[in-house]
């Protein structure tokens, strides 16, 4: 996936937030998230659900179906109020971005086509 390194912890928080409304798994997570344009591999995610684990955001339990065996994960109390601290953040940064683009629209406008004012055309 391109820039992966950004996008690692909107993965965090995207997971985070699933778990926070419902019990997930693994695989019903790797499809969540590429419905949402992630592409990512179990070898990934499941490092990534244990982190969250490690560090007290998510909790599991063990659910059999028969012969399988899935993990269900579940946000914790501080998963929950993690989620609920950094919400304001995530707003300001995604108003910021949505900004930038603006701005250069109008100044693209405002100079006759292009952002450096050497109208196209």
């Amino acid at each position: 996936m391109a820039y992966e390194d950004l996008l690692s912890g909107l993965i965090e928080l995207h997971v985070l937030y699933h778990a926070a409304e419902e019990e997930i798994f693994g695989l019903g997570m790797l499809e969540e998230l590429r419905r949402h344009g992630y592409r990512i591999s179990p070898g990934t995610l499941y490092p990534l659900l244990h982190r969250l684990m490690h560090r007290g955001y998510l909790q599991v339990r063990d659910m059999k179906l028969g012969r399988i065996r899935r993990r269900l994960y579940r946000a914790t109390p501080k998963g929950r109020r993690a989620l609920t601290a950094v919400r304001d953040q995530v707003r300001e940064l995604m108003g910021e971005l949505d900004e930038k683009p603006r701005r250069a629209r109008m100044s693209q406008a405002k100079h006759g086509g292009t952002i450096e004012g050497k109208g196209e055309g």
